[in-house]
């Protein structure tokens, strides 16, 4: 079977046709200069003066793209930065929107803002993040269609605000002396130090935030001061960001599409399937969603320099960031679509004895021409209210001492040591459900928009409180910590002005923790009186901005309010909940990387007739122990184990740049490259996980080998002004050792595993499970191009010489050989995530006074799994367009105020699942952000 994204058409025209205007617009009144008669000669001016006229003070955002494209051009490998300004004046919430900016650089959203990046098609999991030179990494929770708890090693940069650093780094190329571990980019964040400004520096800044979709005002604000002491021999800074911020995010949810075909998943008494011959697809729990995000978000960074001569520097930087979001979460659904065949005497007291599939009549429906049942109308369908709230927190702190010393000319020495930390706390994830059965007259209705439906409620009104029977009440605490302690030395010997030896030795301890707990019998409940005690238990909800087909109030148990009256999190009784039980074996386990690193480089420059070249080639050796500690099921218990895996690597790279002329430069960039396996992968046993209709088991495999690719870039810049650049690149990469998760449904019953692990689940064992395992495979290939354009249009008469542009278009395709469960190849097709287009474009205008910019952000549709669940080929993400905008008005030099607007078009996010069905997983929206602010500098 040969697996194919859907690719989209992009503005790549124009983007071309901006180019060649521009240009050409350039070159036209060249001639025309040149065209001029010639002035009558007066007496030559002063010399001072010429060099007055010739110079141009660039301040504000076109400052910062030219210190920008200073940092990219003077690296030898392939780069992008942002720097100080760009960050504090783009309209963004968090570093990963302030990333997306970067050619190459796509993002994905967690209620409505950015949470992860992918670089060129490669997702989270194999961007490796610096702060300050020590590799991190921040985790945090997120919703289940999203993936819920972050337990991989994906960078959640939603844990920090933009304000609290100064530079970032993008590199797409490796070197000997950067640290593994990366296959698609290392991402450098740098805090600002106190010797980054001139003497006494303060800073204060402030935004009323609002939404348009929940209509409340919420507060953000920044902070710095710094200053030098000793005659500059002396620094210290400090910075303060904090953001409060609440948003609901709403939309239709299916969790996914099953397979109901007409030999008897359903009543064999329908008289609609006794028409049908073929096969059909339904939404396994069709409901509304509605979140309620509610995140206050404070990050603190400390720095002190010491300077005693030029030949020492002493610097210690500190980073702490917490970020609180908590969340509710509320539907209304029809949970008998999610079961299977089973029959009465197959489901445990003391759930309704008729909850199998077979129970549901269907009257009537309709089929559209991809087999998908998208109107129908039902009898004796049971309906779920379900309530959820979490309570996260994420707590980020990270520490580092860094010395530079010059022993003379030849000789200098770099050592870095510090540590890093992120624990993730969920002590609070509960589930409050309820439910109502036999409801006849049940309706869904795809047909006049197929990712919002419209339900009817048939026979019950979502508002009555009586009838309801509370089946379920969850407790699922969550906990992941990560850390790294971090030390390495370097030594740099100028050998001569055009060798320079570098080597060193880096060392990581990174240590992994993940716990959860719950309750061994999610079904007992306490007893009721009677529906009006449930009745004082519940409260309504509704949507915000979707009629939802004229039902958009429901009635939800109220989580609070059970926590008051029963005391659930009293963790004793029916409410004790464990961390041994079978269905959290998985997410119960350490993971210890023990990682010894050398390198040997040598950076080169000469000259070939008139050219000059620069670069460096070298080689890197590193060293990794796993120690993998967790849980196997052997019978009916979970048993501690433990298993050591130890791989190595030899990685080669150069970086080579041909400068053409003092304005073309011509890069060439080769290197082996390694990512460790996902810390999903590395659980030594297997777990068993029924959530509702949701029934899964992994099985874990801690002696995965890592990520290996060769890789090879082209790339050609022109650097036609100070503020100008042209650029063209291209890039390969071979993947030869890839890591998948295989996937498959089929029964319990026939995995081999005791019977015993559904007891108390509400499951049976000849319900279909979801099987997963992750294994080594081929890999394949990666290719791709990049197109980046930024200009002032300073060549243009009056006030059109203070706009400018910024536009870049990456592509991207891949064949990755995937899978069986067994091993064998069952299909080739893109990397998960993996979006063929993307581009991001700019507008801008600043005359130092006022500023204004519009920027937009496309990223084509990704696949999320392959192959997908319920037997689809792949499950996806459909395209999204963002556009954001700002404007800036500065009184003088110390103030401005500022209006951005987020999100302006209120993207929706677009989860489906097969690419012939196209059937909807997940449709939701945030609505708009408007900010209005102010800042004050010293």
């Amino acid at each position: 079977m040969q697996v194919v994204a859907q690719r989209k058409k992009t503005p790549v025209t124009l983007l071309a046709v901006s180019i060649g205007l521009a240009l050409q617009a350039q070159a036209m009144m060249a001639i025309a200069q040149d065209a001029e008669p010639a002035a009558p000669a007066s007496p030559a001016a002063p010399v001072e003066d010429a060099r007055t006229l010739d110079t141009m003070v660039v301040t504000g955002y076109r400052a910062s793209l030219e210190k920008a494209l200073d940092i990219k051009r003077g690296e030898s490998g392939v780069v992008d930065a942002i720097v100080a300004e760009d960050i504090a004046d783009f309209p963004d919430l968090n570093l990963a929107e302030s990333l997306q900016r970067i050619p190459g650089v796509s993002i994905t959203r967690e209620g409505g803002e950015g949470r992860n990046i992918s670089v060129r098609g490669l997702g989270p999991q194999f961007t490796r993040v610096r702060i300050n030179g020590i590799e991190a990494l921040s985790t945090g929770g997120g919703t289940d269609t999203s993936g819920g708890v972050n337990r991989g090693r994906g960078f959640d940069f939603n844990t920090f605000a933009s304000e609290l650093f100064s530079q970032l780094v993008v590199r797409k190329t490796s070197a000997a002396e950067i640290e593994e571990g990366s296959l698609g980019a290392t991402v450098d964040l740098r805090t600002a130090r106190p010797f980054d400004f001139d003497g006494f520096t303060l800073s204060i800044g402030g935004q009323a935030s609002y939404n348009d979709l929940l209509e409340e005002t919420d507060p953000r604000g920044s902070f710095l001061i710094s200053n030098t002491f000793a005659d500059d021999k002396l620094g210290a800074l400090l910075s303060v960001a904090y953001t409060d911020r609440k948003v609901v995010e709403e939309g239709s949810d299916s969790v996914r599409w099953a397979n109901g075909p007409s030999n008897g998943n359903f009543s064999a008494a329908s008289p609609f399937l006794r028409a049908r011959d073929a096969d059909v697809f339904h939404p396994r729990i069709p409901r509304y969603n509605l979140y309620v995000h509610d995140q206050e978000r404070v990050g603190v960074t400390g720095s002190l320099q010491f300077r005693p001569n030029s030949q020492t520097e002493l610097a210690f930087d500190v980073l702490y960031a917490r970020f609180d979001a908590n969340r509710w979460q509320d539907n209304m659904n029809a949970v008998s679509f999610s079961r299977g065949n089973s029959t009465a005497d197959d489901i445990p007291a003391p759930l309704n004895p008729r909850t199998g599939k077979p129970n549901t009549l269907v009257l009537d429906g309709e089929v559209d021409s991809r087999g998908n049942l998208v109107y129908g109308v039902f009898d004796n369908v049971d309906i779920r209210s379900e309530g959820r709230y979490d309570e996260q927190t994420t707590d980020f702190l990270q520490w580092g001492w860094t010395l530079k010393h010059r022993f003379n000319d030849a000789f200098t020495l770099d050592a870095l040591v510090g540590n890093s930390r992120s624990e993730y706390d969920n002590p609070v994830q509960t589930t409050i459900i309820m439910d109502k059965f036999d409801v006849d007259g049940y309706s869904w209705d795809y047909r006049g928009n197929s990712r919002l439906p419209a339900f009817d409620y048939g026979a019950l009104d979502p508002l009555d409180p009586n009838g309801w029977t509370l089946a379920e009440v969850r407790l699922r605490p969550q906990y992941a910590r990560n850390e790294y302690d971090t030390g390495q030395v370097d030594l740099t010997w100028n050998a001569s002005p055009y060798f320079t030896l570098k080597g060193g030795v880096h060392y990581k301890d990174y240590t992994y923790t993940g716990r959860e707990w719950r309750r061994s019998t999610e079904s007992v409940s306490p007893t009721l009186v009677d529906s009006t005690t449930l009745a004082g238990l519940l409260r309504e909800f509704g949507l915000y901005g979707i009629g939802a087909g004229g039902v958009n109030r429901w009635l939800v148990p109220d989580v609070a309010a059970f926590a008051r009256a029963y005391d659930i999190y009293s963790n004793s009784g029916i409410y004790a909940v464990s961390n041994t039980l079978s269905g959290v074996a998985a997410n119960n386990r350490v993971v210890n990387e023990q990682s010894t690193g050398f390198y040997l480089q040598g950076d080169f420059s000469f000259d070939i007739g008139a050219v000059p070249f620069r670069g460096n080639v070298g080689v890197r050796r590193v060293d990794t122990e796993l120690t993998s500690d967790g849980f196997s099921i052997v019978g009916p218990a979970s048993v501690p184990t433990r298993v050591v895996h130890e791989y190595s690597d030899t990685l080669p790279s150069f970086n080579l740049i041909a400068e053409v002329t003092p304005d073309f430069l011509v890069r060439l960039s080769g290197a082996e490259v390694m990512s460790r396996p996902n810390l999903g992968f590395l659980n030594p046993g297997a777990t068993v996980t029924v959530s509702g209709g949701a029934r899964t088991v992994t099985t874990g495999n801690p002696r995965l080998d890592p990520f290996r690719a060769k890789t090879l870039d082209l790339n050609l810049e022109w650097y036609f002004s100070n503020e100008g650049l042209l650029s063209l690149g291209v890039f390969y990469k071979d993947i030869d050792s890839y890591i998948q998760t295989s996937r498959e449904t089929r029964p319990f019953n026939t995995s081999g595993l005791p019977d015993s692990l559904l007891v108390g689940t509400g499951a049976s064992p000849t319900d279909d499970f979801v099987f997963q395992q992750p294994l080594n495979t081929p890999g394949g290939d990666l290719t791709g191009y990049e197109i980046s354009y930024q200009q002032p249009f300073t060549f243009l008469p009056g006030i059109w010489q203070d706009f400018g542009v910024q536009l870049n278009y990456t592509y991207v395709e891949s064949e990755i050989q995937y899978l069986t469960s067994t091993g064998a190849p069952a299909a080739t097709g893109p990397m998960v995530g993996l979006s063929n287009n993307a581009w991001n474009a700019t507008v801008y205008y600043d005359n130092q006074k006022f500023s204004a910019r519009v920027s937009a952000a496309y990223r084509d549709e990704y696949l999320n799994q392959i192959p997908g669940r319920e037997g689809s080929d792949v499950e996806g993400t459909k395209a999204t367009t963002t556009v954001d905008a700002s404007v800036a008005y500065n009184f003088n030099d110390n103030f401005s105020i500022s209006l951005e607007g987020l999100n302006l078009t209120d993207e929706w996010s677009d989860l489906w699942i097969d690419s012939a069905g196209d059937r909807p997983i997940a449709y939701t929206h945030t609505g708009r952000q408007f900010m209005v602010g102010f800042r004050y500098k010293f």
